[in-house]
C-alpha cells in the first residue's frame, strides 16, 4: 500500500514507519524535519505542518491510507496544539479523499475499571494529562465524524522500546493487564499491531488496544 505517515520521527511514529516498510510499503513520511530520515527504499520525506489543514490535504491524495502517529507532547501547549492538529488531519484527510485514517491513540482514554478511565485514576502521571486529554477528545472527534472510515489505537499503560514478537493480546475499551497486574507492550509490537490493522481492517470506526 501506499501510506502517509504523520508524525514519522517521533517515538511511536518511528517504530511504525520501519514496520511498515519492512513490510515492503510505500510511505510518504509527512515530517517538520524531513531531513532527519534516512533514505530508504520506498520512502518519500515531505516536510510538513500538521496544523496547515490546505498544504496537507494537497500532499495526500494518491495515498491508500493516512496513519497519524502526531502527538504534540514536545509543545508547551500540549492539549491545544494536539487538538488543532488532529483536526487538521481529519480534515485534510477527508478533502484528499483518502480512504482510511488510522490514529495513535492513548492508554488514559481506556477503562481501568467499568466506569473508570485510566486517565481518572489516583496513579495517572500528572505530566501526561494533557497528551492524555488530547487523545481521549480526538476519539469523540472521530466517533462524531459520520463519514469518515477511521480506527484508533491504544496502547498498553506502558509503552516502551522492546522486541518485537509479534505475540500480543487485542482488546476494544478496556486496559489489557496481564496476571501480574502489568500493563505493557513493546513500542515494536504497538507497530505491528498498526500495520495489521493497516493491512487487513477488523476495527473499522472503533477504537482497540494491544497488550500482553
Amino acid at each position: 500500500m501506499k501510506i502517509a505517515l504523520i508524525g514519522a520521527t517521533g517515538f511511536i511514529g518511528t517504530a511504525i514507519l520501519k514496520e511498515a516498510l519492512a513490510r515492503g510499503h510505500e510511505v510518504t513520511a509527512l515530517v517538520g524535519h524531513p531531513e532527519k530520515l534516512a533514505a530508504a527504499t520506498h520512502l518519500t520525506a515531505l516536510g510538513a505542518d500538521v496544523l496547515d489543514s490546505a498544504k496537507l490535504a494537497g500532499q495526500l491524495p494518491g495515498h491508500d491510507a493516512v496513519i497519524s502517529a502526531f502527538s504534540g507532547h514536545a509543545q508547551s501547549n500540549v492539549y491545544e496544539y494536539y487538538m488543532q492538529g488532529i483536526q487538521a488531519i481529519i480534515d485534510a484527510t477527508k478533502r484528499a479523499g483518502v480512504a482510511r485514517l488510522l490514529v495513535v491513540g492513548g492508554a488514559g482514554s481506556l477503562e481501568a475499571a467499568p466506569g473508570l478511565l485510566v486517565i481518572d485514576t489516583p496513579e495517572f502521571p500528572a505530566q501526561w494529562k494533557g497528551t492524555a486529554q488530547g487523545a481521549l477528545d480526538a476519539l469523540h472527534l472521530l466517533k462524531q465524524d459520520a463519514t469518515l472510515n477511521w480506527t484508533m489505537l491504544s496502547p498498553s499503560a506502558v509503552i516502551a522500546p522492546g522486541q518485537r514478537t509479534g505475540k500480543f493480546r487485542l482488546g476494544t475499551d478496556q486496559l489489557l493487564v496481564n496476571d501480574k497486574g502489568e500493563s505493557t507492550i513493546s513500542v515494536e509490537d504497538y507497530a505491528a499491531a498498526m500495520i495489521d490493522e493497516l493491512e487487513s481492517p477488523a476495527h473499522v470506526r472503533q477504537r482497540f488496544t494491544v497488550g500482553y
